[in-house]
């Protein structure tokens, strides 16, 4: 089973296209390389390729990046599933992971994440929780965003050492962690995993 992340930037033509390009290429070259696990066509839209106990994290994580301009947001489905077909380029990749991807972010309408595997009782929970934490997600400011981000790039620091890493004071580290409601969505990103490893 892999993951199948499809997503496209919000805005993307409001704001300065080689500064937040250059940013998105970058967060998901994290997760692998190009074209084989990602590829960008459209302009503003790119597809990613993951382990499927990555994705959530992944998906919050490229939201962070974006969210640190305040006219950007992001919308991305993730399709759960087998791939029957990898090829050289992964647009050109197949398998129902890509179809259920495909096919959530068709319907992703107002909301900006979403998962599809197929298990409609999963995926209803899932969703439903995901709708919840988007309530924060969609309002993160850009500075709860910056420290969103570096928190999940450097999981092992304190929150003494994100401070010095940012140039900020520790009191507005926790508070940025607190008004993005990071733990919150950790413990969420927590019980997805669990939930995917029984599948």
């Amino acid at each position: 089973m892999v993951a199948v992340l499809t997503g496209d930037i919000i805005n993307s033509r409001e704001s300065d296209t080689p500064k937040w390009l250059q940013k998105l290429k970058a967060v998901l070259t994290t997760y692998g390389n190009t074209p084989t696990q990602w590829e960008l066509f459209r302009g503003d839209s790119f597809q990613l390729v993951t382990m499927p106990q990555d994705a959530l994290k992944a998906a919050l994580h490229i939201k962070a990046v974006m969210k640190q301009n305040k006219k950007l947001d992001v919308r991305i489905a993730i399709g759960l599933g087998a791939e029957t077909h990898r090829a050289q380029r992964i647009t050109e990749s197949n398998g129902p992971a890509y179809v259920n991807s495909g096919e959530a972010f068709e319907a992703l309408g107002k909301q900006t994440l979403a998962i599809n595997s197929n298990d409609d009782h999963n995926d209803q929970k899932l969703n439903l929780m995901l709708s919840l934490a988007l309530l924060t997600a969609n309002t993160w400011s850009s500075t709860v965003a910056e420290v969103i981000t570096a928190t999940i790039e450097h999981p092992k620091k304190t929150q003494k050492e994100l401070a010095t890493l940012l140039g900020k004071s520790q009191s507005s580290i926790s508070e940025a962690l607190k008004r993005g409601g990071y733990d919150e969505i950790m413990n969420l990103n927590n019980y997805y995993q669990n939930l995917i490893a029984t599948l």
